[in-house]
């Protein structure tokens, strides 16, 4: 229309009423303009700029968002071909660290071996509830992710940038399956090169292994702490029970225990775990595995634990050294910490315990009477700076463990609040050691406290002492520890002489773990123990009975002039039980001059002694110059109490399964022989060197004392029927034990107080004899059949050995026989 002004869309206003209404372009330009100003506190143009920004600031978030993506893309394709990148493949054949258990026959723990106490047990022995905790508590999605939970992963990534970007770490939030790669293929560093290679591994060990393999890696590898690792050594500890065995309570516990073992041990931090129990509990009522009834029940509920099981007395660590080096042996260093094995042995504990205590006061005793309880020398001016020069060259490396040394004290602290208390400094050459007193129980007896005894520049026998080093008030690292060695050592074996079982070994006083087993290792010279191998050389060879007559007078052997235990007192004609009994050593020679040094090496090797016996001893073989281990001379004189039958020493019954190989024994002797041989030691207890024995124990007993020269070694092996035990007393360095110490004075005294009390509940018996032993009722003074009416005793024969002529009868004249005779 003519002069009529067009009509814009955009100018038509809608009013209140609904209705519309035109207005003039430039009216409503000008408005509309107004409008924009008006809307916009910034006036003119801030409308446009605030949306503009707003579109600008979500564009560059969502390239901040795809380029965050693409780094981490990049990230993970980056770690998951980097070849560094650790392999899961152990955990397809995961063996953690396990102990591995030693018992006794009787099945009581004898001694753990391994770094962790561990105990491996398969899932499906867990129980669900257990189960059921620890994935409600630390990964409710764990059935149903594989390996990862990527909402949470995504809450972590949020979470760490802020951290990264100020030098931080990354938080945590790890499924139990990245846990299982954290803990047994990661280090534990948190970052996020450690966070990508975990979650990477825990998806490939999502996919390699099933949910439950990965559960039961999971739980027998936590730690739940004081040292017990596993679910398993987790329930013992805290339920005194099995895993299988716990209830609903108790699972709450142990899955709660991993988060912190040393914040919530339910032992030493009771609230904190009982905290920690509630949450689990909340966690499973929120996932629908408990009502919550019963949940608030088990909260307001204390937990129940176990008595905490005592410090096991260490009182069989000889056994433990041996069955680890025979699994050294077998499986190699490698291997020993993941063997999780149970070994049972023939070792009983109650004559383990006895065994000790019987060597130990035996020594006590010694040590009183010798006066082994103080300085060895006294020493001053040059004569002390001379032994301290000696000293210092000979020990400047350091003591062996096993070394001896006569130290220098160079002062003494005492305790202010006990005076029996205190430390002993003392120069070894290498160091200034200390001795601390209150581990020296050996030493305090009497009633001059041990401190007392010594003052600076005295001489003092001391070893290293290792396994002292651990003591948390000990002074520095730089002062080693030190024991002391005043007075002499001892080892004792304890067998059932039929199987050669061994029921007790004893290394030696207070013996330690890693210290020197003398039982199996000391080689020290056997003295008159070994005769009775000589005399069964002699018996062998049918030249001789138990009724031979042997002079007992001195002969010269290449310059050597044998002497008897009482010097220059020789019997002239004497039987050879008397002989044996009463230990003579002339008597002794002249057999094994006789039969030969050859059947005599012969005849010890078919018993059972397998150390060299060198050409070089000559006749000093037959009083026991030859070295031997106390467990060696045991096993060979249980082949006497055995018929004949010799057979190797046996500790280990079994080692798990399948069952250990019983050994078996085999004839070496015969039993005739054996038979003779063990009845002349019969005299020994009965009327010889070790009659207080017999005058205390009153049933059969067999046995021979030793004592080598100078009294470095004493010795007394002696046995029933069913139970042997050998004795060794010296000390280590070859010191002399002092005049008088023989092996019925030192040793002897040790074997009957043990046999004592090992024997209250067993019936005495008899020593079986075999065929082909014959008694003959002798003559006492010729060894000759008893005359009709004449005095005469009984005595044992090898059949066709017996005497076959009469002795005279009383009032008889047989001068001019006994001349041709001559």
């Amino acid at each position: 229309m003519a002069g009529t002004e067009e009509l814009d869309l955009r100018d038509i206003v809608i009013d209140d009423a609904g209705r519309s209404r035109g207005r003039g372009k430039g009216k409503a330009k000008a408005k509309s303009k107004n409008r924009r100003s008006a809307s916009t506190p910034g006036g003119e143009g801030a409308g446009p700029t605030l949306w503009r920004l707003i579109k600008f600031v979500v564009r560059m978030g969502l390239v901040v968002v795809i380029v965050g993506i693409a780094a981490l893309a990049g990230l993970f394709f980056y770690y998951s071909n980097d070849p560094n990148l650790p392999s899961i493949g152990k955990l397809a054949d995961y063996r953690p660290p396990q102990i591995t258990r030693v018992l006794d026959r009787h099945g009581v723990v004898v001694g753990e071996i391994g770094k962790e106490r561990r105990t491996m047990v398969s899932i499906s022995k867990i129980p669900k509830h257990l189960i059921d905790a620890v994935v409600a508590a630390e990964d409710p999605e764990f059935f149903r992710h594989q390996g990862v939970d990527y909402r949470g992963i995504l809450r972590a990534i949020v979470r760490f940038v802020p951290g990264w970007l100020s030098g931080g770490t990354t938080p945590g939030g790890s499924t139990i399956t990245q846990q299982v790669v954290k803990q047994l293929v990661l280090s534990p560093e948190k970052a996020l090169r450690r966070k990508i290679q975990e979650i990477i591994l825990a998806r490939q060990l999502s996919q390699r292994l099933s949910k439950q393999e990965i559960l039961e890696i999971y739980l027998n590898h936590n730690n739940y702490g004081a040292g017990h690792y596993g679910c398993e050594e987790g329930a013992k500890y805290y339920f005194g029970k099995s895993v299988t065995d716990i209830n609903l309570a108790e699972a709450a516990v142990l899955a709660g225990v991993p988060q912190i073992p040393s914040k919530l041990d339910p032992r030493r931090h009771p609230t904190a775990a009982k905290n920690r129990q509630c949450y689990v509990l909340r966690r499973m009522v929120e996932q629908q595995m408990l009502d919550r009834a019963q949940a608030e029940t088990l909260c307001d509920a204390p937990i129940v634990l176990a008595r905490e099981p005592p410090p096991r007395a260490n009182l069989a660590p000889e056994v433990v050294g041996s069955v680890h080096g025979r699994l050294l042996e077998t499986w190699g260093a490698a291997k020993l910490d993941t063997l999780g094995l149970t070994v049972k042995t023939t070792i009983d504990m109650y004559l383990q315990g006895l065994a000790r205590e019987s060597l130990e006061r035996g020594l006590e005793s010694l040590d009183v009477r010798q006066g082994f309880r103080g300085p060895s020398q006294r020493l001053s001016g040059k004569a002390l700076d001379k032994h301290r020069a000696e000293l210092h060259a000979t020990h400047k490396m350091g003591l062996s463990d096993s070394a001896i040394v006569e130290g220098i004290v160079e002062r003494i602290e005492k305790n202010a609040t006990d005076p029996r208390q205190g430390r002993l400094y003392v120069d070894v050459g290498s160091a200034v050691g200390v001795v601390d007193l209150i581990e020296e129980s050996r030493y305090t007896a009497g009633p001059t406290p041990l401190l007392d005894r010594f003052k600076p520049g005295d001489l003092v026998r001391v070893r290293a002492a290792p396994d002292r080093a651990q003591r948390e008030d000990r002074p520095s690292s730089k002062q080693p520890p030190l024991a002391l060695e005043l007075g002499p050592q001892a080892a004792m074996v304890v067998m059932d002489p039929q199987t050669r079982e061994v029921l007790a070994l004893v290394g030696g006083y207070d013996f330690h773990p890693g210290g020197f087993d003398r039982a199996r290792r000391a080689e020290r010279q056997a003295g008159s123990a070994f005769k009775p191998f000589v005399y069964a050389a002699a018996i062998d060879s049918k030249k001789y009975t138990a009724a031979s007559i042997v002079n007992d007078a001195p002969e010269v052997y290449d310059l050597w002039k044998p002497q008897n235990y009482e010097k220059e007192q020789f019997r002239g004609p004497v039987r050879l039980r008397t002989a044996l009994a009463d230990s003579i050593n002339t008597v002794a020679i002249k057999l094994c001059a006789d039969v030969g040094l050859p059947m005599v090496r012969e005849m010890a090797g078919r018993a059972g002694l397998y150390s060299p016996m060198p050409d070089d001893l000559g006749l000093a073989m037959a009083l026991g110059a030859g070295t031997v281990t106390p467990l060696e001379l045991a096993n060979a004189y249980a082949t006497f109490a055995a018929a004949g039958r010799r057979g190797e020493p046996r500790l280990i019954l079994d080692i798990g399964e399948p069952a250990a190989a019983t050994p078996t024994t085999e004839a070496s002797i015969r039993p005739e022989t054996a038979y003779v041989v063990l009845s002349l030691m019969r005299s020994v207890v009965e009327d010889g060197t070790a009659k207080a024995a017999g005058a205390r124990l009153k049933r059969p007993i067999a046995g021979k004392t030793g004592t080598s020269s100078g009294y470095k070694d004493a010795w007394f092996v002696g046995f029933t029927p069913d139970l042997l035990a050998a004795v060794w007393v010296g000390f280590d360095d070859n010191k002399k034990l002092g005049r008088g110490e023989a092996g019925a004075k030192a040793a002897l005294p040790i074997w009957i107080d043990f046999m004592a009390k090992a024997l209250t509940d067993r019936p005495a018996k008899d020593f079986p004899q075999p065929p082909g032993v014959t008694i003959m009722r002798i003559d006492p003074a010729t060894g000759l059949l008893a005359p009709p009416g004449g005095r005469g005793i009984d005595e044992v024969f090898v059949a066709g050995t017996a005497p076959t002529e009469v002795a005279p009868s009383p009032g008889e004249d047989r001068s001019e026989d006994r001349l041709l005779l001559e």
